[in-house]
């Protein structure tokens, strides 16, 4: 793992926060797209943040995400916002969540998954050096 600042990575990040904000503010009566969509986009916001500062192997990181969405997701079987002392509607609060549910961590796994096939996709094959 190495710094490296990548602009690219960082506008994908602030395009899918704005599209997860969208989703939050005005697309939250559509039940699909808040209760499915958000969690299947937000690994994807917390892939191209942390590589639009860290190089670091995409398998480890894709692995990692989704640790660490499984660990927030239990986390919220045990009421850890309000445990915390955060207020229901708080920023943070809304942004632990509440509610665990086998489907969030569903969502999660497919949006590694579709990382994961959109970084092997786009991966470039090693070209051989020859002499």
């Amino acid at each position: 793992m190495k710094f490296q600042y990548s602009l690219k990575y960082l506008l994908v990040s602030i395009v899918i926060f704005l599209i997860e904000v969208l989703i939050a503010t005005k697309l939250k009566d559509i039940f699909f797209i808040r209760a499915y969509l958000g969690d299947v986009i937000v690994v994807m916001l917390l892939y191209t943040l942390v590589k639009s500062f860290l190089r670091i192997n995409n398998e480890k990181l894709i692995f990692g995400i989704l640790i660490f969405s499984c660990f927030v997701e239990f986390a919220q079987y045990f009421n850890i916002a309000e445990k915390l002392g955060f207020r229901p509607g708080s920023l943070m609060y809304i942004i632990i969540g509440n509610s665990f549910s086998w489907i969030d961590i569903l969502c999660y796994a497919a949006g590694c998954l579709l990382i994961f096939i959109w970084v092997k996709l786009n991966s470039r094959p090693q070209q051989a050096i020859s002499d």
